[in-house]
């Protein structure tokens, strides 16, 4: 959408560890990227880093930004531009007008968004959807698609809508939100206990009873047999998080009703969670569900089995679709990627008008 547009934008990716800032022209990177050691517990000092990032980056363009654009942690008031009580960085706590300081800074407008937003806004405008729908016209069908659910599936179990283009925020900036679903393997706390790297590890622990602090790599590479440890545990661990999604996904799909497109840090174990998802989520839908990061599934979704009925009375003909079909695909792009090119896009589609809340 905005792949020949002339407009520079700041951008920022604010992890716990690193803040690493760069500039997006046209979907596409045009300053070689920051990397700044993460301050968490000092406002001032935190605030300085963020300033300095983007400095150096403006330093490295011929032509001025438009605008600065993120994601954020939250929880946040990110239509304010306000950042709230984050664990992991204490010196936001009681708020912080993030925002409003970089405006008076840089004289920029400033943007700032959840990941799980600028993930499924990325892969709406620049990444999944317009892959599968020019895959879909090359195959001849008839069928394009509109709109997306974006998961991110990492610390948290994070998520974003797009619908027909446009990024669903809600009026309290909660749309699309769904780690605080029912978890329908443990009822009495929200899914995201269930859809997480905190989830996995807990439960290949519990089943393989190893005392050891793993990382989900740990985790990964032992179901894949390349390292030491309970394959069997490794692979339910991957398995029931799977399971937990496609509960809160199906939910979410039978509102928005378009494709998915899985990132974050848990998507390379795809191959341990994706087949058990697919599965829990078909009970819950109209649809029927396809993993698009097979090529049977890929060429099952693409089939085209519409049909030409006459108008009664008429001799023209219209087409019946009588089959209801939805996807599930790993980010092609990559979550970073993705993330970017959405905060580029959330911009300047605020800054044309584009966007509506």
């Amino acid at each position: 959408m905005y792949e020949n547009d002339n407009r520079t934008v700041l951008t920022l990716d604010a992890g716990g560890t690193n803040f690493v800032f760069s500039a997006i022209r046209g979907c596409a990177h045009v300053a070689a990227p920051v990397r700044l050691d993460a301050v968490t517990d000092n406002v001032e000092r935190c605030l300085d880093v963020i300033v300095t990032g983007f400095r150096k980056v403006e330093a490295q363009l011929e032509e001025k930004a438009v605008a600065i654009s993120f994601a954020f942690p939250g929880p946040a008031d990110y239509a304010a531009g306000i950042i709230g009580d984050l664990p992991n960085f204490p010196c936001f706590r009681g708020g912080v007008a993030l925002g409003p300081f970089l405006a008076d800074i840089f004289g920029l407008p400033v943007f700032i968004n959840n990941d799980g937003n600028l993930f499924a806004y990325g892969e709406a405008l620049s990444g999944a959807l317009p892959a599968i729908n020019k895959a879909l016209e090359e195959a001849g069908s008839s069928q394009r698609y509109r709109n997306l659910l974006g998961i991110t599936l990492g610390t948290g179990f994070g998520a974003g809508v797009v619908v027909d283009g446009r990024l669903l925020s809600g009026d309290n900036g909660c749309g699309g939100d769904v780690w605080l679903m029912r978890n329908v393997l443990s009822p009495t706390q929200i899914v995201e206990e269930n859809v997480s790297i905190r989830a996995v590890r807990r439960v290949y622990r519990e089943l393989s009873q190893d005392p050891a602090e793993l990382s989900p790599k740990d985790i990964f590479e032992i179901a894949e047999g390349s390292r030491p440890g309970h394959a069997d545990a490794a692979r339910e661990a991957f398995r029931r998080l799977g399971v937990a999604a496609a509960d809160a996904m199906a939910h979410a799909l039978d509102i928005t009703d378009g494709l998915v497109v899985i990132g974050g840090g848990l998507s390379g174990a795809s191959a341990y969670f994706l087949p058990a998802m697919i599965e829990a989520m078909g009970p819950w839908l109209q649809m029927e569900v396809t993993d698009l990061t097979s090529r049977q599934g890929m060429l099952r979704f693409l089939e085209d089995r519409s049909e030409l009925i006459s108008v009664p009375g008429s001799s023209r003909k219209v087409r019946y679709r009588k089959e209801k079909k939805t996807g599930v695909m790993v980010s092609r792009i990559g979550t970073s990627t993705a993330i970017a090119l959405g905060a580029y896009a959330y911009a300047l589609s605020r800054i044309d008008n584009t966007y509506q809340l």
